[in-house]
């Protein structure tokens, strides 16, 4: 994306509470029109950075800015060009969905077409047999497409997203999904997300970036990002040949002196530096051997989710 305007710039950017560093200097660069996730366990700095990026909270070192506006010295101007869905949206819900959007708009200063706005907005977002009942009997998922609507009432060229799909079903993660694309696809926005729902989220991204531990691990298009985090990781080969015997594990070796070899039952497990999926299966083939399973892991998105999200998460693989 070289050709492309950035629009979202963050260099060096730091923030440190005391003797904890929620974010470490975080350089970061989000291009016009791109859906980028920010990607990563709860506890990263994702939140942290956001509030960063909005002028809500000041860095101990480094900037950030938003079309080219710093976000602490111009503040007001960023906030006129970028719309923002917390995690948790607030409503009022003794008021209608419509109520509420009319409220948010006279804040930005709307006036004129405001109710025609309100209608297209509450259309979009398929919730115009709803828009005159009370936002207290919405459901999570409702609230969270009211959200958008909400963040669309000043017309944004820019969209900050936090845990867009937290608490959502199926249905409803699919509807939210489908927004986002919408908004980047449709009407050129650029839209940053930020989650820590990997697999969920990787759907929809141009590019994404791994954060754990106030840091940038690795960013990029979904599928490069395994090589990038595990780079100086082994490869692992999980196969199942047939016949297994000592022939087998002297072919295995000769591919490479640096394989290291498990087996496990009727399970061979092949350790290596380099992918050696194709000289294997040549070499099998070649030697009258029946290759019955093989999957390779080490550097996929499943690696990334297993180690770095997993275990912070408290989720069992």
């Amino acid at each position: 994306m070289d050709d492309k305007r950035v629009v979202i710039k963050t260099q060096g950017l730091t923030k440190k509470y005391k003797d904890l560093i929620a974010v470490n200097n975080l350089d970061l660069e989000i291009y016009e029109g791109e859906i980028f996730g920010l990607l990563g366990p709860n506890g990263a700095g994702k939140t942290t950075t956001i509030l960063m990026l909005l002028g809500l909270t000041e860095p101990t070192g480094g900037f950030a800015q938003i079309n080219g506006l710093d976000t602490i010295k111009e503040t007001i101007r960023v906030k006129e060009t970028v719309g923002y869905l917390p995690d948790h949206v607030g409503f009022y819900d003794d008021m209608t969905g419509r109520e509420n959007l009319r409220f948010i708009g006279r804040l930005n200063g709307l006036e004129k077409n405001i109710e025609d706005r309100i209608d297209n907005l509450l259309e979009r977002v398929k919730l115009t047999n709803v828009g005159d009942k009370k936002v207290g009997t919405y459901s999570r998922g409702m609230k969270q497409r009211l959200g958008i609507a909400d963040t669309l009432m000043k017309d944004p060229k820019v969209i900050i997203l936090d845990e867009p799909t937290l608490g959502l079903d199926p249905e409803g993660i699919n509807d939210m999904l489908g927004l986002i694309v919408e908004l980047a696809r449709k009407d050129k926005r650029t839209v940053l997300i930020s989650s820590h729902l990997l697999h969920q989220v990787q759907k929809i991204c141009d590019r994404v970036g791994i954060f754990v531990g106030g840091e940038l691990l690795a960013i990029g298009p979904i599928d490069t990002l395994g090589e990038k985090v595990f780079k100086d990781h082994d490869l692992t080969l999980e196969l199942s040949v047939s016949p297994v015997d000592d022939k087998l594990i002297s072919l295995i070796r000769s591919i490479n002196d640096d394989v290291k070899i498990r087996t496990d039952e009727s399970k061979i497990f092949v350790d290596s530096k380099e992918d050696i999926r194709k000289e294997l299966t040549k070499v099998l083939c070649d030697n009258d051997y029946k290759l019955l399973f093989l999957k390779q892991s080490g550097r996929d998105l499943d690696d990334i989710y297993s180690q770095y999200f997993c275990a912070k998460e408290g989720v069992k693989k």
